[in-house]
């Protein structure tokens, strides 16, 4: 990326169900459904949203190698879209186990996300 324009934040949980895409997935929504972008087209070469690159950075607490890079990819709407995993997010109990919630054991995953856009 040539030149970052802005960085949005969020935070996801799945607090049932040990998912770790799940909870990235929450944290991408969570950085970006609460933003409008109404002048990025300026920015940007040609005026083009596709022409936008955007970098998903996730802090996952544990089970990175399963994280769904393209289900990660798919929730940003335009542009090229890179995802990078780091450690970091947290892993903490959820008190309980539930087996119809798919638990494996009482833990729930928290990830952070950064959402760089720019060209």
């Amino acid at each position: 990326m040539e030149k970052i324009i802005f960085i949005e934040t969020g935070t996801g949980i799945d607090v049932h169900g040990q998912n770790v895409t799940k909870a990235c997935l929450r944290a991408v929504e969570n950085a970006i459904h609460y933003n409008s972008m109404p002048g990025i087209k300026d920015y940007l070469p040609e005026q083009d949203l596709h022409n936008m690159k955007v970098n998903v950075r996730l802090a996952v607490p544990m089970d990175k190698e399963k994280v769904d890079i393209e289900k990660v990819k798919a929730e940003i709407p335009y542009g090229t879209v890179t995802v990078e995993v780091i450690d970091g997010g947290m892993a903490t109990t959820s008190g309980i186990v539930l087996e119809d919630k798919e638990d494996k054991n009482d833990l729930m995953y928290i990830v952070n996300a950064a959402v760089e856009v720019g060209y």
